[in-house]
Protein backbone atom coordinates (compact mmCIF):
# COMPACT_ATOMS: atom_id res chain seq x y z
CA UNK A 1 0.00 0.00 0.00
CA UNK A 2 0.70 3.53 -0.51
CA UNK A 3 -0.12 7.08 0.36
CA UNK A 4 -1.07 7.85 -3.18
CA UNK A 5 -3.60 4.95 -2.91
CA UNK A 6 -4.51 6.38 0.52
CA UNK A 7 -4.91 9.69 -1.19
CA UNK A 8 -7.10 8.09 -4.12
CA UNK A 9 -9.57 6.76 -1.58
CA UNK A 10 -9.76 9.66 0.47
CA UNK A 11 -10.47 11.89 -2.77
CA UNK A 12 -13.30 8.83 -3.96
CA UNK A 13 -15.20 9.04 -0.42
CA UNK A 14 -14.84 13.15 -0.74
CA UNK A 15 -16.67 13.17 -3.97
CA UNK A 16 -18.91 10.05 -4.74
CA UNK A 17 -17.43 8.91 -8.05
CA UNK A 18 -14.17 8.48 -9.22
CA UNK A 19 -14.61 10.28 -11.96
CA UNK A 20 -15.13 12.79 -9.37
CA UNK A 21 -11.82 11.84 -7.40
CA UNK A 22 -9.76 12.01 -10.72
CA UNK A 23 -11.15 15.66 -11.30
CA UNK A 24 -10.15 16.72 -8.22
CA UNK A 25 -6.59 14.75 -8.27
CA UNK A 26 -6.03 15.76 -11.82
CA UNK A 27 -5.10 12.18 -12.85
CA UNK A 28 -6.73 10.24 -15.52
CA UNK A 29 -9.78 8.07 -14.10
CA UNK A 30 -8.34 4.57 -15.01
CA UNK A 31 -5.46 5.41 -12.78
CA UNK A 32 -7.83 5.99 -9.79
CA UNK A 33 -9.69 2.98 -10.67
CA UNK A 34 -6.99 0.55 -10.59
CA UNK A 35 -5.13 2.28 -7.95
CA UNK A 36 -9.03 1.47 -5.89
CA UNK A 37 -9.16 -2.18 -7.26
CA UNK A 38 -5.25 -2.74 -6.63
CA UNK A 39 -6.01 -1.68 -2.79
CA UNK A 40 -9.37 -3.56 -2.07
CA UNK A 41 -7.55 -6.62 -3.54
CA UNK A 42 -4.36 -6.13 -1.44
CA UNK A 43 -6.44 -5.56 1.95
CA UNK A 44 -9.01 -8.02 0.83
CA UNK A 45 -12.08 -6.11 2.06
CA UNK A 46 -14.68 -4.28 -0.37
CA UNK A 47 -14.00 -0.36 0.75
CA UNK A 48 -16.52 1.29 -1.67
CA UNK A 49 -20.15 -0.21 -2.06
CA UNK A 50 -21.56 0.82 -5.82
CA UNK A 51 -24.97 2.51 -5.42
CA UNK A 52 -26.80 4.30 -8.29
CA UNK A 53 -26.21 7.09 -7.02
CA UNK A 54 -22.26 6.38 -6.63
CA UNK A 55 -19.40 5.21 -4.42
CA UNK A 56 -20.42 4.77 -0.35
CA UNK A 57 -18.09 3.35 1.97
CA UNK A 58 -18.74 0.43 3.29
CA UNK A 59 -18.36 -0.16 7.22
CA UNK A 60 -14.95 -1.63 6.57
CA UNK A 61 -14.18 1.15 4.33
CA UNK A 62 -15.07 3.85 6.71
CA UNK A 63 -12.96 2.74 9.57
CA UNK A 64 -10.09 2.45 7.06
CA UNK A 65 -10.59 5.50 5.66
CA UNK A 66 -10.44 7.27 9.07
CA UNK A 67 -6.98 6.21 10.04
CA UNK A 68 -5.78 6.43 6.34
CA UNK A 69 -6.81 10.52 6.75
CA UNK A 70 -4.04 10.48 9.84
CA UNK A 71 -1.39 8.22 7.94
CA UNK A 72 -1.80 11.18 5.04
CA UNK A 73 -1.80 14.30 7.16
CA UNK A 74 0.78 12.70 9.19
CA UNK A 75 2.83 12.67 6.04
CA UNK A 76 1.97 16.00 4.98
CA UNK A 77 3.16 17.46 8.57
CA UNK A 78 6.14 15.35 7.99
CA UNK A 79 7.38 16.64 4.63
CA UNK A 80 6.67 19.95 5.50
CA UNK A 81 9.14 20.05 8.70
CA UNK A 82 11.84 18.37 6.29
CA UNK A 83 11.19 21.22 4.49
CA UNK A 84 11.01 23.82 6.55
CA UNK A 85 14.03 26.54 6.09
CA UNK A 86 15.37 29.05 4.53
CA UNK A 87 11.50 30.62 4.42
CA UNK A 88 10.63 26.96 2.04
CA UNK A 89 8.18 25.82 4.73
CA UNK A 90 5.37 24.45 3.15
CA UNK A 91 2.18 22.63 3.29
CA UNK A 92 -1.14 22.99 5.42
CA UNK A 93 -1.63 24.29 9.09
CA UNK A 94 -5.48 23.05 10.20
CA UNK A 95 -6.33 25.72 12.44
CA UNK A 96 -9.75 25.70 14.67
CA UNK A 97 -11.05 28.51 16.70
CA UNK A 98 -14.04 28.49 19.61
CA UNK A 99 -16.83 31.17 19.68
CA UNK A 100 -15.10 33.66 18.62
CA UNK A 101 -12.39 34.15 20.73
CA UNK A 102 -9.46 35.38 19.47
CA UNK A 103 -11.72 36.94 15.89
CA UNK A 104 -9.29 40.05 16.26
CA UNK A 105 -6.11 38.64 16.91
CA UNK A 106 -5.68 35.63 14.67
CA UNK A 107 -6.23 37.38 11.12
CA UNK A 108 -2.63 39.15 11.97
CA UNK A 109 -0.57 36.65 13.53
CA UNK A 110 -2.02 34.55 10.41
CA UNK A 111 -1.25 37.45 8.11
CA UNK A 112 2.74 37.56 9.60
CA UNK A 113 2.87 33.61 9.39
CA UNK A 114 1.98 34.18 5.60
CA UNK A 115 4.77 36.89 5.02
CA UNK A 116 7.35 34.52 6.46
CA UNK A 117 6.11 31.63 4.47
CA UNK A 118 4.37 32.39 1.37
CA UNK A 119 4.23 28.92 0.55
CA UNK A 120 2.22 27.35 3.63
CA UNK A 121 -1.47 27.14 3.22
CA UNK A 122 -3.65 27.41 5.85
CA UNK A 123 -7.15 26.06 6.99
CA UNK A 124 -9.80 27.68 9.54
CA UNK A 125 -12.25 25.91 10.98
CA UNK A 126 -14.31 29.15 12.70
CA UNK A 127 -16.60 28.13 15.65
CA UNK A 128 -17.05 24.85 15.33
CA UNK A 129 -19.74 23.14 17.64
CA UNK A 130 -18.32 21.12 21.03
CA UNK A 131 -19.03 17.81 19.24
CA UNK A 132 -17.56 19.15 15.72
CA UNK A 133 -14.22 20.20 17.68
CA UNK A 134 -14.05 16.80 19.17
CA UNK A 135 -14.58 14.79 16.17
CA UNK A 136 -11.52 16.94 14.65
CA UNK A 137 -9.18 16.44 17.53
CA UNK A 138 -10.26 12.41 16.97
CA UNK A 139 -9.29 12.28 13.67
CA UNK A 140 -6.08 13.98 14.27
CA UNK A 141 -6.44 16.76 11.69
CA UNK A 142 -6.25 19.94 13.84
CA UNK A 143 -2.41 21.72 14.36
CA UNK A 144 -3.95 24.33 16.76
CA UNK A 145 -6.85 25.49 18.93
CA UNK A 146 -7.63 28.71 20.23
CA UNK A 147 -10.28 27.84 22.89
CA UNK A 148 -11.61 29.31 26.40
CA UNK A 149 -9.95 27.82 29.40
CA UNK A 150 -12.02 25.33 31.53
CA UNK A 151 -12.08 22.40 33.63
CA UNK A 152 -10.91 19.92 30.60
CA UNK A 153 -8.22 22.27 29.32
CA UNK A 154 -5.07 20.38 28.58
CA UNK A 155 -2.10 20.54 31.27
CA UNK A 156 0.19 21.65 28.27
CA UNK A 157 -1.90 24.43 27.31
CA UNK A 158 -0.72 28.23 26.43
CA UNK A 159 -2.09 31.22 28.03
CA UNK A 160 -2.75 34.06 25.38
CA UNK A 161 -4.54 36.44 27.52
CA UNK A 162 -7.50 37.17 28.59
CA UNK A 163 -10.80 38.26 26.25
CA UNK A 164 -13.28 40.73 27.09
CA UNK A 165 -17.46 39.70 26.90
CA UNK A 166 -19.12 42.49 26.17
CA UNK A 167 -23.10 43.24 26.07
CA UNK A 168 -24.71 43.56 22.58
CA UNK A 169 -27.86 45.50 22.61
CA UNK A 170 -30.62 46.32 20.53
CA UNK A 171 -30.72 49.79 18.47
CA UNK A 172 -32.81 52.22 20.99
CA UNK A 173 -32.34 49.71 24.12
CA UNK A 174 -32.01 52.29 27.57
CA UNK A 175 -28.72 50.75 28.60
CA UNK A 176 -27.23 52.54 25.42
CA UNK A 177 -27.02 55.69 27.64
CA UNK A 178 -24.61 54.27 29.92
CA UNK A 179 -21.28 53.39 29.35
CA UNK A 180 -21.13 50.09 31.06
CA UNK A 181 -24.15 48.06 31.69
CA UNK A 182 -25.04 46.74 35.29
CA UNK A 183 -25.31 42.59 34.74
CA UNK A 184 -28.52 42.93 37.14
CA UNK A 185 -30.31 45.97 34.83
CA UNK A 186 -30.78 43.10 32.51
CA UNK A 187 -32.60 40.79 34.38
CA UNK A 188 -35.52 39.69 33.01
CA UNK A 189 -34.40 40.77 29.45
CA UNK A 190 -34.64 38.19 26.58
CA UNK A 191 -31.30 36.57 25.45
CA UNK A 192 -30.36 35.65 22.37
CA UNK A 193 -27.95 32.49 23.77
CA UNK A 194 -25.49 29.66 21.84
CA UNK A 195 -25.27 25.87 21.87
CA UNK A 196 -26.84 24.22 25.77
CA UNK A 197 -23.25 22.76 25.29
CA UNK A 198 -20.48 25.87 24.54
CA UNK A 199 -18.42 27.57 26.28
CA UNK A 200 -20.22 31.30 25.90
CA UNK A 201 -23.66 29.83 27.15
CA UNK A 202 -21.83 28.56 30.22
CA UNK A 203 -20.12 31.58 30.69
CA UNK A 204 -23.50 33.78 30.51
CA UNK A 205 -25.51 31.46 32.92
CA UNK A 206 -22.43 31.45 35.32
CA UNK A 207 -22.32 35.44 34.91
CA UNK A 208 -26.20 36.21 35.55
CA UNK A 209 -27.27 33.67 37.92
CA UNK A 210 -27.44 35.75 40.54
CA UNK A 211 -29.87 38.49 39.09
CA UNK A 212 -31.03 36.58 36.82
CA UNK A 213 -31.16 32.56 37.70
CA UNK A 214 -33.22 31.55 34.81
CA UNK A 215 -32.36 33.89 31.85
CA UNK A 216 -35.29 34.22 28.75
CA UNK A 217 -33.96 32.86 25.90
CA UNK A 218 -35.03 34.38 22.65
CA UNK A 219 -33.14 32.45 20.57
CA UNK A 220 -30.27 30.16 20.38
CA UNK A 221 -27.45 30.58 17.56
CA UNK A 222 -24.15 28.26 17.06
CA UNK A 223 -21.63 31.53 15.58
CA UNK A 224 -20.91 34.77 17.77
CA UNK A 225 -21.47 36.76 14.53
CA UNK A 226 -25.15 35.78 14.23
CA UNK A 227 -25.69 36.36 18.07
CA UNK A 228 -24.21 40.16 17.52
CA UNK A 229 -26.49 40.86 14.37
CA UNK A 230 -29.68 39.54 15.94
CA UNK A 231 -29.38 41.46 19.19
CA UNK A 232 -28.61 44.29 17.35
CA UNK A 233 -31.89 43.81 15.59
CA UNK A 234 -33.75 43.85 19.00
CA UNK A 235 -34.45 39.93 19.22
CA UNK A 236 -32.68 40.44 22.94
CA UNK A 237 -29.36 40.68 24.27
CA UNK A 238 -26.20 39.13 23.76
CA UNK A 239 -22.96 38.29 25.92
CA UNK A 240 -20.03 37.62 23.02
CA UNK A 241 -16.26 38.04 23.24
CA UNK A 242 -15.29 42.07 22.10
CA UNK A 243 -13.28 40.90 19.34
CA UNK A 244 -16.22 39.12 18.22
CA UNK A 245 -17.87 42.19 17.52
CA UNK A 246 -18.45 42.77 13.40
CA UNK A 247 -17.27 46.28 12.36
CA UNK A 248 -20.48 48.50 12.13
CA UNK A 249 -21.92 47.45 15.53
CA UNK A 250 -19.49 48.72 17.64
CA UNK A 251 -22.17 51.27 18.98
CA UNK A 252 -24.33 48.95 20.00
CA UNK A 253 -21.62 47.21 22.52
CA UNK A 254 -21.29 48.20 26.07
CA UNK A 255 -18.67 46.70 28.71
CA UNK A 256 -20.97 45.24 31.63
CA UNK A 257 -20.25 45.30 35.54
CA UNK A 258 -19.05 43.45 36.93
CA UNK A 259 -16.65 43.14 34.51
CA UNK A 260 -16.82 39.35 32.52
CA UNK A 261 -13.71 38.18 30.78
CA UNK A 262 -12.20 34.49 30.05
CA UNK A 263 -8.77 33.06 29.56
CA UNK A 264 -7.82 32.14 25.90
CA UNK A 265 -5.76 29.28 25.32
CA UNK A 266 -3.50 27.78 22.58
CA UNK A 267 -3.90 24.00 22.65
CA UNK A 268 -0.79 22.64 19.72
CA UNK A 269 -0.87 18.77 18.72
CA UNK A 270 1.98 16.64 20.08
CA UNK A 271 4.94 16.86 18.53
CA UNK A 272 4.21 20.61 17.10
CA UNK A 273 6.49 21.46 13.82
CA UNK A 274 7.66 25.00 13.07
CA UNK A 275 4.22 26.42 11.36
CA UNK A 276 2.21 25.82 15.14
CA UNK A 277 4.95 26.91 16.60
CA UNK A 278 5.53 30.19 14.76
CA UNK A 279 1.80 31.01 14.79
CA UNK A 280 1.36 30.21 18.49
CA UNK A 281 4.55 33.04 19.05
CA UNK A 282 2.77 35.13 16.90
CA UNK A 283 -0.58 35.05 18.65
CA UNK A 284 1.22 35.67 21.89
CA UNK A 285 2.36 39.29 20.54
CA UNK A 286 -1.08 40.49 19.44
CA UNK A 287 -2.87 42.12 22.05
CA UNK A 288 -5.10 40.46 24.48
CA UNK A 289 -6.49 43.50 26.20
CA UNK A 290 -8.04 46.01 24.18
CA UNK A 291 -11.39 47.83 25.84
CA UNK A 292 -14.35 47.55 24.49
CA UNK A 293 -15.78 50.19 22.70
CA UNK A 294 -18.20 51.70 25.85
CA UNK A 295 -19.19 55.29 23.73
CA UNK A 296 -22.30 55.79 24.48
CA UNK A 297 -24.65 56.72 20.88
CA UNK A 298 -25.09 60.34 20.52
Amino acid sequence: MSLRQYEYALAVAEEGSVTAAAELLHVAQPSVSQQIRGLERELGVELFARTPTGLVPTVVGRAFLREAEVAVNASRRARATARAGADELVGELVVAVQMGFGTRQLPGALGALRRRYPRLEVTVFEEPSSAELDRLCRRGVLDLTLMAACERSPADAHHLGDEELVVVLGAGHGQLASDRVELRELAGEPWVRFDRDSALDAVLLNVVRDDDPTPATAARVSQTATAVRWAAQGLGVALVPASAVPHGYEHLVRPVSPAVSQPVIAVMRPAAGPAETALLELLRKESWSEPASSSPVT
